[in-house]
């Protein structure tokens, strides 16, 4: 139990959704004091970042300064720090500069891209995490889309106005359907050399079917709203190579390769660098891609002071099966902990955490997603009209809303994409060295 007259010193480390929920819910806690750590100096709204990576939104749009959300909150402070180790034993984080003392300490420091032992494909297939990812990935295709309009060899133009998706989850799903939208109505007036709506989308998916964690009947028809905008999806589909300007994949016994300029990576995630510092500061047991195996109450075993939350936590205490790593989620752990940690303050228990199931959403593209409800499962118009609530409502500021809400009424109604921007380096010409020779043990994605 903890009870002490001093202000309790929570320290959390990550500005994400588990990190800034559990933080705004000590608000009211006059005897703690809070400290959140992030090496970014803002929240970013990460369900909403393929709608910057394809030219719908800006940064700013789905980004909020994580000293203008908590300025209100007088018991909290932010830093802008990277956490480099953890000591356990003497409670203190430690970062590049300092060392912070705690009392309970919350880890919410999320998780990253997965090549599946395949680093050296990172260049050529970026994902899609951070503000960074979007706007590389928003340059990648515009530049696709601009060499095209100059190059004069046919095949070299067929290849830039290829799209590869690796990856069906959600963020491959709407990836997708993004350039789908975008190469067949956005852009198919602003240019005077190319049809953009000759344009090939590539959806390739390891599992025998799109969006995995849904129901089958949802799968199945967010692939016939793929397939109607013009996506080709390809599932049982094992990706054995990727070059800059070529990717690999086996589909039963055909191996085929797909020349193609812009190639993105949505198959895996694998836990950030915190997983291994907890492992062998604070013996934390990891799963096999990372994450942190946590108690009923979200703590770690050894150590009931440290609480690990969001993506980097593998909760199973439900139904064995370890929880999505979802915005809702995370919010949740959130708040259970920043609950937990009051009440043993006053020296009172509370059962373990439980997640609310509040649903799960994908969007296809204009007027189409998918929505599961438990209770209830649909899809088309409504499924896409109950996605955009969902998400202005997570929002983390007004100002966002307002902002978003605006931008999404003017370009169903316009179709145009005010978000076009080619920024960071000059054109690239389409290199022209040949394919290697694939790798023959092929990995499932």
């Amino acid at each position: 139990m903890i009870n002490s007259t001093q202000p309790h010193r929570v320290v959390i480390i990550g500005g994400g959704f588990g990190g800034l929920y559990a933080a705004k819910a000590f608000a009211k806690c006059a005897n703690v004091e809070v400290t959140v750590i992030d090496k970014r100096n803002f929240h970013l709204f990460q369900p909403l970042l393929y709608q910057v990576a394809t030219g719908t939104l800006s940064p700013a749009d789905i980004s909020s300064p994580l000293r203008s959300i908590l300025s209100q909150q007088k018991n909290a402070r932010v830093l802008m720090k990277e956490v480099v180790d953890i000591d356990a034993e003497q409670q203190a984080v430690i970062t590049s500069e300092s060392v912070i003392p705690y009392d309970t300490l919350i880890v919410a420091t999320g998780v990253s891209h997965h090549y599946f032992g395949n680093d050296q494909w990172k260049e050529s297939a970026p994902g899609l995490k951070t503000v960074e990812d979007a706007l590389e990935i928003r340059r990648k295709i515009f530049v696709a889309f601009e060499a095209a309009e100059k190059e004069t060899d046919p095949e070299k133009r067929k290849a830039l106005l290829t799209f590869v998706i690796v990856g069906a989850g959600p963020t491959g799903v709407e990836l997708a359907g993004a350039i789908a939208d975008l190469a067949y109505s956005t852009l198919k007036h602003d240019f005077r050399t190319i049809d953009t709506r000759e344009t090939r989308v590539m959806l390739l998916e390891g599992l025998d079917r799109v969006l995995p964690p849904f129901a089958p009947d949802l799968s199945e028809k967010a692939k016939e709203a793929l397939t109607r905008r013009g996506v080709t999806v390809s599932t049982s589909t094992r990706v054995t190579q990727i070059e800059a300007n070529a990717v690999t994949f086996q589909k039963g016994e055909t191996t085929e390769t797909i020349a193609a300029q812009t190639i993105l990576w949505a198959a895996g995630v694998k836990a950030s660098s915190m997983g291994r510092v907890l492992e062998q500061r604070a013996e934390a047991s990891l799963d096999r891609v990372g994450r942190v195996m946590v108690e009923a109450d979200l703590s770690l075993p050894k150590y009931p002071n440290i609480f690990v939350i969001g993506d980097l936590a593998h909760f199973n205490h439900h139904d064995g099966t370890p929880l999505p790593g979802v915005a809702p989620v995370a919010m949740q752990e959130g708040d259970y902990v920043a609950r937990l940690v009051q009440a043993r303050l006053q020296n009172r228990a509370i059962p373990g955490f439980v997640y609310r199931n509040v649903g799960s959403l994908a969007v296809i593209g204009r007027n189409d997603a998918v929505v599961d409800l438990g209770f209830i499962r649909f899809s088309g118009f409504i499924a896409w009209f109950v996605w955009i609530v969902a998400h202005i409502y997570y929002l983390i500021e007004f100002d966002n809303k307002l902002v978003v809400m605006v931008q999404w009424a003017w370009n169903y109604v316009t179709r145009k994409r005010g978000a076009r921007l080619i920024t960071g380096t000059e054109l690239e010409e389409l290199e022209t060295k040949p394919v290697s020779e694939p790798d023959k043990s092929p990995i499932k994605v």
